[in-house]
C-alpha cells in the first residue's frame, strides 16, 4: 500500500502534472483520469481474488505434472522390475538347458559302455529332445516376455488416452467410428 502511495505522490508532484491548466487532480487532465481508471482495474482485480485463483490454478497444474511425473516413474521402475525378471528367467531357463545337456551327455556315456551302436541312436534322439526342449522353454519364455511387455503398455496407454481423452474427443471418436461402420456396411 505504500508502494501505490509513494507513486502516486511521485506522479502527483512531476512537473509534467504541475504544468497543466487545471491541475494534475483534474477531471479535465487526461493522464488523471488514466491513472484513476488502472487503480480501479487494480483494485477490482485484487477485490475479486484474481491474484489468488491465478495462483491456485497454477498450483493445481503443477501437482498435475508432478503426479504424471510420480506415475511416470513408477511405470518405469515397474518395467525396469519386470526386465529383470524376464532375464533371471532367462538365465534359469539357461541353467536349466545346460542341465539337461549335461544329464544327455552323462547318459550317452553309460550307454556307449553298454552297446555302441545303441548308445548313439539314443544319444542323437536326447540331443534333439533336449534342443526341442530348450527352444521350447525359449519360446515359452519369449511368448511371456512379450504377452506381459504388451498387457504393460495397453495398462498404460489406456491410462494415458483416460487422462488426456476429453468429452468432445471421445464423442468425436464414436462419430468418426459409426460413420466408418456404415460406410464399410454399405
Amino acid at each position: 500500500m505504500r508502494k501505490l502511495a509513494t507513486l502516486a505522490l511521485t506522479l502527483a508532484a512531476s512537473p509534467a502534472f504541475a504544468a497543466t491548466e487545471y491541475g494534475f487532480f483534474s477531471l479535465h487532465n487526461t493522464n488523471f483520469i488514466v491513472l484513476l481508471a488502472f487503480l480501479l482495474v487494480v483494485g477490482l482485480l485484487v477485490y475479486f481474488g484474481v491474484p489468488g485463483k491465478l495462483t491456485a490454478l497454477l498450483d493445481q497444474r503443477a501437482d498435475g505434472i508432478r503426479r504424471d511425473l510420480a506415475e511416470a516413474r513408477a511405470l518405469r521402475e515397474e518395467a525396469q522390475t519386470l526386465v529383470a525378471s524376464f532375464d533371471r528367467k532367462r538365465q534359469e531357463m539357461a541353467a536349466q538347458a545346460e542341465r539337461i545337456v549335461a544329464d544327455a551327455r552323462a547318459e550317452a556315456e553309460r550307454a556307449a559302455a553298454q552297446a555302441r551302436a545303441d548308445a548313439a541312436q539314443a544319444v542323437q534322439r536326447r540331443i534333439a529332445g533336449a534342443e526341442e526342449q530348450i527352444a521350447a522353454a525359449q519360446a515359452k519364455a519369449l511368448r511371456e516376455v512379450r504377452d506381459r511387455a504388451i498387457t504393460v503398455a495397453i495398462a498404460a496407454a489406456q491410462e494415458v488416452l483416460a487422462r488426456q481423452m476429453t468429452p468432445t474427443d471421445r464423442a468425436r471418436l464414436v462419430d468418426q467410428s459409426i460413420a466408418t461402420v456404415a460406410q464399410r456396411l454399405n
